[in-house]
């Protein structure tokens, strides 16, 4: 059954076979013109004119053949038959009802993350909305606010500093303790005391896409620092591995992603790093996405 309304003045559709047409706007504007037991107060609880919501139970009248309401100017009646009627559509509707709650709350949220996802975070996250029986499906992708313009996620995961379009929203979920990745054999990989403004005339190697340092993650950067470019975490760490410059990545990097050519080092006094959660916020998210975010 089709909820959307007809144009006013629309002729109802004939169904084949004589079988009654009957949509759910019809039972929806029935049952709320029988509580309100007024064509003006039900138009306006449905958000219709007056002459719409005359015209659909008309439509309705018709497709059962059978008279639902008694036509008096004194009061508000059903017949017999409208009586019996609105016992049924009332059924029927919260049978549709919450048939479609249940489905919508196991709907699959698609989230969207480069690298390295904030297991902690993820894991509770997780375990909330799939007690309210959804499911999150996880998908790796180099640019996850790209995939979240094209629909092809629901949710991006993303570390990079950046200004979003107007109709993404986004919302900080984490604050990471930054490390300086060296190369194994780079004389930085004994160096102790280091600070981080020590750093900032070392070639850096940066992810474009979805890194977390940048030139501009210092201070006082230089202005004749060599930056190696790349544009996803793969070819990051194994720029760094080969020694063409230091990066910096959050601290979860060490245990997530060991490499035997590369180093972590804490620097006390780097700037921490986020993580931020986005969304397509125009039109309005799903349920299902909206019942993700409120968990979060």
């Amino acid at each position: 059954m089709d909820e959307a309304a007809l144009p006013d003045g629309a002729p109802t559709p004939v169904a084949a076979g004589g079988s009654a047409n009957i949509e759910l706007r019809h039972l929806r504007a029935y049952v709320a013109l029988c509580e309100e037991a007024n064509y003006t107060r039900a138009a306006v609880r449905l958000h219709l004119s007056q002459p719409a919501l005359t015209r659909t139970i008309q439509q309705l009248e018709r497709e059962i053949e059978c008279r639902l309401i008694e036509r008096t100017s004194r009061r508000f009646a059903l017949t017999d038959e409208g009586a019996e009627f609105l016992a049924h559509a009332r059924r029927i509707l919260a049978d549709v009802d919450t048939v479609t709650a249940e489905l919508r709350s196991r709907a699959a949220i698609e989230v969207g993350f480069a690298w390295l996802l904030p297991t902690t975070w993820l894991a509770a996250t997780r375990r909330r909305y799939e007690a309210l029986g959804g499911r999150i499906t996880l998908h790796r992708v180099d640019d996850p606010l790209a995939a979240l313009d094209t629909r092809a996620i629901d949710i991006a995961i993303y570390r990079r500093e950046t200004q979003l379009p107007s109709h993404l929203e986004s919302r900080r979920i984490g604050t990471e303790q930054r490390v300086l990745a060296v190369a194994a054999n780079s004389p930085l990989a004994e160096a102790t005391d280091l600070r981080w403004a020590d750093l900032a005339a070392y070639p850096l190697v940066v992810n474009v896409v979805s890194g977390t340092t940048h030139a501009d993650s210092w201070a006082q950067p230089d202005p004749n620092r060599q930056i190696i470019t790349c544009g996803n975490f793969d070819e990051w760490i194994e720029l760094v591995a080969a020694n063409r410059g230091i990066g910096g990545a959050p601290a979860v990097a060490r245990a997530r992603a060991p490499h035997p050519g590369v180093v972590y080092l804490d620097i006390p006094d780097a700037p921490p790093s986020h993580v931020y959660l986005a969304w397509r916020a125009k039109p309005e998210p799903s349920r299902a996405v909206q019942r993700f975010l409120a968990l979060t």
